[in-house]
């Protein structure tokens, strides 16, 4: 993990700072830290004490819980432009509920969570930013109970892998490991192995790697059609949440 010098640039990358003025955009400055890291290395740990919520400038970070069996679960993919841990500067003695970890090389902002939410008091606009971040987290989080709740893994599966399709392109490479996919869509990863060898076999789709070809378009889109593929699990796969991303 190493260290680096903040500019305001990198800072208006973030939608939450875009309505801060130049004078609080150098508050900011003087209190946030750059972090880069690599690929496998972690930013924070669950439970550790919270004093910063972060920017991400580059690369992909995975959050995620550990049950007391230390069995994972990602709760998200965090790409460049998106924010997280920043709804914990409201809470008296916050601790991180989740951990965070680099699936590849990353750099990301540091802001002090203590200070930022102290000029938050003379920044209106700033706040309902804020507020509407986090309740389109909150939506997406209700919407994937819905998911999980009504949908079974076939389903998500073949949702999450029509959501991967760029304008009529139907051979894409997969954003994430196949380990981190099955984790947030809440497959086990022998299922989803089970799932994708039968889509395979079945001529639907090919995989190499994490290359993947869909053959039959028709036939992925019937075996996803009982999911919601404009909301829930499948658009949450990545936040910022963007159209085109991303149980046994």
């Amino acid at each position: 993990m190493i260290n680096g010098k903040v500019h305001k640039d990198d800072l208006r990358q973030g939608v939450l700072f875009g309505g801060l003025s130049e004078a609080q955009l150098d508050r900011v400055v003087r209190h946030a830290v750059r972090v880069r890291l690599e690929e496998g290395e972690s930013l924070f740990e669950q439970e550790e004490s919270a004093t910063r919520f972060y920017l991400m400038l580059t690369g992909q970070i995975k959050l995620y819980r550990l049950s007391p069996s230390g069995n994972e679960k990602v709760i998200e993919v965090v790409t460049p432009g998106g924010t997280f841990a920043e709804a914990l500067m409201f809470l008296e003695r916050p601790f991180y509920p989740v951990g965070a970890q680099a699936l590849q090389a990353a750099e990301v902002i540091g802001i002090d969570a203590s200070d930022f939410a102290s000029m938050l008091r003379d920044s209106v606009d700033t706040c309902f930013v804020l507020l509407g971040d986090m309740s389109q987290r909150l939506r997406g989080l209700l919407n994937e109970i819905d998911d999980l709740s009504l949908y079974s893994a076939t389903c998500r599966v073949a949702a999450y892998l029509v959501q991967q399709t760029h304008n009529g392109d139907n051979a894409f490479q997969l954003a994430i490991p196949k380990h981190v996919m099955a984790s947030r869509l809440s497959v086990k990863p022998e299922t989803l192995s089970r799932i994708i060898k039968h889509f395979t076999s079945t001529g639907i789709i090919s995989v190499t790697g994490s290359h993947v070809v869909i053959h039959d378009n028709e036939a992925l889109r019937t075996a996803a059609d009982a999911c919601s593929l404009e909301q829930g699990v499948l658009h949450s796969t990545f936040y910022p949440c963007r159209v085109d991303s991303a149980s046994a």
